[in-house]
């Protein structure tokens, strides 16, 4: 009977043969999905990039503390 090498070298043999078929219609969907994926990730980072010029000031509610107050007190 066949051996576990045997089973597995004939099992390589008929995915390859039956994949030929099928090869470029994967690469092009291979190439699809990393073409998408590439977009995405631009689109991504560009959401995420602060705008260069923004229409308003940014104001941040607190207390302003004077550095030479602060310095003298004991």
């Amino acid at each position: 009977m066949f051996g576990m090498s045997e089973l597995a070298l004939i099992l390589v043999v008929v995915i390859v043969i039956l994949g030929i078929r099928k090869l470029p219609e994967l690469t092009r969907s291979a190439g699809k999905a990393a073409r998408i994926l590439k977009s995405e990730s631009r689109t991504l980072k560009d959401q995420d990039a602060p705008d260069p010029a923004p229409s308003a000031p940014r104001i941040v509610p607190g207390t302003v503390v004077d550095r030479d107050d602060s310095a003298r007190r004991p």
